[in-house]
């Protein structure tokens, strides 16, 4: 069991996912409304005014993030680059401008197979940075950003990659979730989304090896961290972080291994938490 804070303390970076976290799900939709509330973007740079890092922690591509942090105003005039944990922990870059400076790649090829072997109606993603993805055949609308360049799987998955996204609009999340534990997929990491949507990377890359990088060039701990999410993809970054905190509509799973449960996204739970420790004067 994680120990509690200790009294007086205050977090001096705050890790932030994107979808559910920041912004809200439309309905029936695997998306989010591109709009941050006001409430939210107040809280944020309120924080960032007092000196904490914001670090954007997404499942998302790099240049699907930089966006929210405009719509964030982030980073405030005069301020260091925002650093940005993109692609579920593989890939970390600075913004603006947008510069990679760390990436963990692995060969997704064995797994790719294995999986598409069980499901081959599966559509598969490899991301093509700064453009968008390259994919088998085109993924739902709403749920990729920039472009979809048709691709045979085996091209997508020839060299090593940072991450490959495996969709199923037909199956549910238990259905990969099980797919996952029979085939073991040995090498990599698995994340499974709300939907039927499972995320490939480097073994033990998560959002919380990201952020560790990050504290490395920053000089700072863990418990030196407040991270907010609501996905399991957030599962290691809650509980790696001094004060992890889970969404107020996150699965049961999410919200047994956090600290805490704050309001929803509707309920702008993110700030409630932010103002707890830099409260408006």
């Amino acid at each position: 069991m994680k120990p509690p804070v200790p009294p007086g303390w205050q977090p001096r970076v705050i890790a932030l996912d994107i979808d559910g976290t920041l912004l809200e799900w439309i309905p029936g939709e695997g998306a989010t409304r591109e709009v941050v509330s006001d409430g939210v973007r107040a809280s944020i740079q309120r924080a960032a005014r007092a000196g904490a890092h914001i670090v954007l922690a997404s499942g998302r591509s790099a240049h699907a993030m930089t966006g929210v942090a405009e719509l964030l105003g982030l980073p405030l005039d005069g301020e260091e680059r925002l650093w940005i944990v993109a692609s579920n922990g593989a890939v970390v870059v600075r913004h603006p401008p947008t510069e990679l400076v760390h990436e963990e790649t692995f060969d997704a090829s064995d797994a790719v197979a294995q999986i598409l072997a069980i499901h081959p109606e599966a559509l598969v993603a490899v991301e093509e940075r700064g453009v968008g993805y390259r994919v088998n055949r085109p993924f739902p609308p709403g749920e990729l950003t920039g472009d979809q360049i048709i691709a045979t799987v085996d091209d997508m998955v020839a060299g090593p990659v940072s991450r490959v996204v495996i969709r199923e609009p037909s199956l549910s999340p238990d259905d990969f979730l099980e797919t996952g534990r029979r085939l073991g997929l040995t090498g990599i990491s698995y994340h499974v989304g709300w939907t039927a949507w499972l995320d490939l990377a480097p073994v033990g890359i998560s959002k919380a090896a990201g952020l560790t990088w990050v504290l490395d060039q920053l000089d700072l701990e863990p418990s030196d961290v407040l991270a907010i999410g609501d996905g399991r993809n957030d599962i290691e970054m809650l509980e790696w972080a001094g004060r992890g905190v889970a969404m107020g509509q996150a699965t049961d799973d999410v919200k047994e291994i956090a600290d805490v449960v704050t309001l929803s996204v509707e309920e702008d739970g993110a700030a409630v938490e932010i103002d707890r420790w830099f409260p408006a004067s």
